[in-house]
């Protein structure tokens, strides 16, 4: 016959061989279909984030009217105000400014290229010292100008 499925040369039983061979191509798509979702979700789980420390959106704090900066400077000086203090002197200074009141706030202020540790440094001496209440100072940018003014943010 020329157009039949098979013909059976004995008994009138259907001899239609089993395949017993598992089809491997559904598994195949869906590993590249994972394969893909994970290769772009990849890239999406790094951490790169560049940000700029310094930076302030915050609304300002009030200030003092006699406010008590100490700034770190590049060279890792730390200067009281305006003038120069070492800092195993840090205390004293600070007890002879604030007249013995723990409870004012310092105003912390440092330069963008001093590291972070010299910066916990200095606040662990004023903690150290039994100043707790300690402001970081940063420059606010606001979106519409980005002019640069300083403000302050409370850190307690």
């Amino acid at each position: 016959m020329a157009g039949g499925i098979r013909e059976s040369h004995g008994g009138g039983g259907d001899d239609l061989a089993e395949n017993h061979e598992i089809n491997v191509t559904p598994f195949i798509d869906v590993m590249l279909v994972l394969l893909i979702i994970f290769m772009v979700a990849a890239p999406l789980a790094t951490v790169d984030v560049n940000i700029d420390l310094p930076v302030s959106n915050a609304t300002p704090v009030q200030r003092p009217d006699k406010p008590i900066y100490l700034t770190i400077q590049p060279d890792l000086t730390v200067n009281l105000g305006n003038d120069p203090v070492a800092k195993d002197a840090l205390q004293t200074a600070l007890d002879a400014q604030t007249k013995g009141d723990r409870e004012q706030r310092i105003f912390l202020r440092a330069d963008k290229v001093v590291a972070y540790g010299d910066v916990m440094e200095v606040m662990n001496e004023l903690r150290r010292a039994g100043y707790l209440k300690i402001a970081l100072i940063g420059l606010e940018a606001t979106p519409a100008d980005q002019v640069a003014t300083p403000a302050a943010g409370a850190a307690q």
